[in-house]
């Protein structure tokens, strides 16, 4: 399998103070990540996730280290290979969203008549066909992060990374954004995701890495990090005045029930049930 992504030994210090003391903020991260999956970069805030993105991006240097993008060292044509959302997007409000896109598509070297036709399609992409006229100052925060996806990915890159793309938008919006990024990885992208929201990362990546004070403490598929050995989830279609009749099967067959609750609805799937 090719590699998007290939990180060795990658740390950064940084100086601060008067006495000019050093703090390391990233330290001998050695990282993997594959050509067509999502990746899931996970951490508490401080531990590492947006410097290893920056660096990635070329927007600050290692202090150590070295990482290579499909394969090559960062210049101009991997950067043009690759998309990113920040997590608080920053747009000029007197300009309408079709605008800002086109702009953003023309820095990363489309042609005008190609920066256009592009725009109406990635408009239609995250849902804002209908609102691409309107100034950005009119938007809501949710309609703003649907316009930072559409910049990301307005030069069609091969690596996208999102740095909590699901920020602001209510829960159909981030199902939206859910599909989005499960339609850019059926066409072949690879995509970062760094998030806080785990049920997202548990929908969405086919394998994590968590930080810890700049230091990778775990990495790999959700299935090897997260199953619990001897142990195995059942789900029984059971009345609920039945219930003492199976409990006392399982446990005359010898197994030890550990828990039993009652059946529930997801809760993102109801709240859209309700609302649509």
């Amino acid at each position: 399998m090719s590699l998007a992504v290939e990180i060795k030994s990658l740390s950064k210090h940084f100086r601060i103070g008067f006495g000019n003391v050093a703090i390391s903020a990233l330290e001998n991260l050695t990282l993997d990540i594959n050509e067509g999956e999502v990746f899931g970069l996970l951490g508490s805030n401080g531990a590492g996730k947006s410097t290893t993105i920056k660096i990635l991006l070329g927007i600050i240097k290692a202090s150590g280290g070295q990482f290579k993008i499909f394969g090559k060292d960062l210049c101009k044509e991997t950067k043009r290979q690759m998309g990113y959302l920040p997590e608080t997007a920053s747009f000029y409000g007197f300009l309408t969203a079709y605008e800002i896109l086109i702009f953003y598509a023309q820095l990363c070297g489309l042609s005008s008549s190609k920066a256009k036709s592009e725009a109406v399609k990635v408009l239609d992409l995250v849902g804002l066909d209908n609102d691409a006229n309107r100034e950005i100052s009119q938007y809501s925060k949710g309609m703003m992060q649907r316009v930072g996806i559409a910049q990301a990915i307005i030069h069609n890159p091969r690596l996208v990374i999102l740095d909590e793309p699901a920020s602001g938008l209510d829960p159909i919006g981030a199902r939206d954004m859910a599909d989005t990024i499960l339609r850019l990885k059926s066409e072949g992208k690879t995509i970062i995701l760094s998030s806080h929201l785990m049920s997202e990362v548990e929908k969405l990546c086919d394998r994590i890495a968590i930080l810890s004070k700049g230091t990778l403490v775990a990495n790999g598929t959700l299935d090897e990090l997260l199953k619990k050995d001897n142990m195995l989830n059942l789900e029984i279609k059971c009345a609920s005045e039945e219930k003492d009749k199976l409990v006392n099967a399982i446990s005359t067959a010898g197994f030890e029930i550990n828990k039993i609750d009652s059946a529930r609805e997801n809760l993102s799937e109801y709240f859209e049930k309700k609302v649509k």
